[in-house]
C-alpha cells in the first residue's frame, strides 16, 4: 500500500510539473514578436509635408549664405544604423559613469566651420539627455528629465545628403 501511495503521488506531481511546463512554454512560435511603434511615428506623406514646409526657410538660408556655392547648404544628415546603436550604448554607459540616467536624445542643428577648402554645411547633432542620479537613504530619486547631459559626448558623424540640397526622398 505504501508503494502504491508513492506511485500515485509521483504521478500527480509529474502531471502537475508537465502542466506547469507546457503552460509556461506555449510561446514557441516561429513568428517574430510584433513591435509596437513608438510615439511620434509619421507617415511618408507627413514627412513630405514637413520637408516641403521647410523649403522657404532653406531658401532664405541658402540664398543669403550659400549664393555662390555649387552645392548649396545641407538639408539632411545620414547615420549608419550601427553607429546610432553603438552611440546609444556608449551614451548610456557614459551617463551611468557620470552619475546620470539617460532618458533620451535631443537633435540640434549645427554647422561645420568654414575652411579654405569648403564652406561649412549644416549638420544634425545628437545630444544625450537625462537626469542626475540622487539618493536619499535607500531610495533613488529621479528629478526632471530631458535635460542635456553636459558632461556626456554627442554624436556628429553623419554624411550629408546627396546632393546636399536634395529634398525628401533621396
Amino acid at each position: 500500500m505504501k508503494k502504491f501511495g508513492s506511485l500515485i503521488l509521483g504521478i500527480l506531481l509529474g502531471a502537475l510539473a508537465m502542466y506547469y511546463y507546457f503552460n509556461n512554454n506555449q510561446d514557441m512560435t516561429t513568428e517574430p514578436p510584433t513591435i509596437k511603434p513608438p510615439s511620434g511615428i509619421i507617415t511618408p506623406e507627413e514627412i513630405k509635408t514637413l520637408d516641403q514646409a521647410y523649403n522657404e526657410r532653406y531658401e532664405i538660408i541658402n540664398d543669403s549664405l550659400f549664393k555662390d556655392s555649387k552645392t548649396g547648404d545641407n538639408r539632411s544628415s545620414w547615420y549608419k544604423l550601427e553607429d546610432i546603436e553603438n552611440y546609444l550604448a556608449y551614451a548610456k554607459q557614459q551617463a551611468k559613469e557620470n552619475g546620470n540616467t539617460l532618458d533620451g536624445l535631443r537633435l540640434y542643428l549645427g554647422a561645420h566651420p568654414d575652411t579654405k577648402e569648403e564652406e561649412g554645411l549644416t549638420t544634425l547633432l545628437f545630444v544625450p539627455t537625462g537626469y542626475k542620479n540622487t539618493s536619499e537613504g535607500s531610495f533613488i530619486s529621479m528629478q526632471g528629465g530631458g535635460n542635456d547631459l553636459e558632461d556626456s559626448d554627442g554624436l556628429n558623424a553623419g554624411n550629408e545628403g546627396m546632393p546636399p540640397r536634395a529634398n525628401y526622398p533621396q
